[in-house]
């Protein structure tokens, strides 16, 4: 049976790690080398980090400081900001990165998941889709929750399942850092209407909040303001989501992730 991952994220910035409410992301979190080392110890099953100003910024990825993260990272890492071409990815999995993660350029080219998935295969390939409700529907959003893109989220979702996308890294932008739950009713939409694994994020609060993201639909569930300003982890996640019938991987198992 597939284990249900729980999944920290980090939002790169500049030089460190940022967080905020609803992608307003002026808080200082720390650098971000120290925060994989102290991930590697906890029961994570894979690691998301997203460089949130580098597609705003129209610049390529930092090559220099991913080789660095990704030589200290001894989890499956998941890369995303500014990837445009094959070129990057091929530079990002050889820097160590096992997925990457597009988004902003997607709506520019919807070609490019087709033409990636192909070349890399479709459990390379991660869409990272953020969303609003407006009147009623799901909008979809780019360039870190600032452009909106006037497709309802769950025509995207099917649109890059078509594409060739492994999995939907869906964010809804409201509940982002808010610590009050997942938007369960996104998460039931697209997980509704799409075959491929679907990652909750924004807004997880408790360890009750996963499981309810799991109950509507989604495959994982994704974290930042959890892990980085509470006492709860992510082994202390798993092993709340096991004893509620969830298969995870717990520490005690013979696995290759550092659990």
């Amino acid at each position: 049976m597939l284990k249900t991952r729980v999944i920290p994220t980090l939002l790169w910035k500049d030089v460190g790690l940022v967080k905020g409410v609803s992608f307003n992301s002026w808080r200082r979190v720390g650098p971000v080398l120290p925060a994989i080392k102290v991930y590697n110890s906890r029961c994570v099953d894979e690691l998301i980090v997203m460089d949130i100003s580098a597609t705003i910024d129209n610049r390529t990825p930092d090559y220099v400081s991913i080789s660095s993260f990704c030589s200290h990272c001894f989890v499956p890492l998941t890369l995303g900001g500014g990837i445009k071409t094959i070129e990057q990815i091929k530079n990002l999995l050889r820097c160590g990165a096992d997925k990457v993660c597009v988004n902003s350029y997607a709506y520019e080219n919807p070609e490019f998941i087709k033409e990636s998935a192909s070349y890399f295969g479709s459990q390379c390939i991660v869409v990272a889709i953020d969303v609003r409700k407006e009147n009623g529907s799901y909008q979809c959003y780019s360039h870190a929750g600032k452009k909106k893109q006037n497709i309802e989220a769950r025509k995207w979702a099917k649109l890059m399942e078509d594409k060739g996308a492994g999995e939907i890294l869906l964010t809804s932008i409201e509940h982002d850092g808010t610590l009050k739950g997942y938007d369960l009713d996104v998460i039931k939409e697209i997980a509704g209407a799409v075959n491929i694994p679907v990652i909750a994020s924004g807004g997880a609060g408790v360890y009750e909040d996963f499981y309810a993201a799991l109950q509507a639909g989604a495959c994982a569930v994704a974290a930042a303001s959890l892990f980085h300003f509470t006492e709860q982890t992510p082994e202390l996640a798993k092993d709340y989501l096991h004893k509620k019938g969830i298969p995870v991987r717990r520490r005690h198992e013979n696995s290759l992730v550092s659990c």
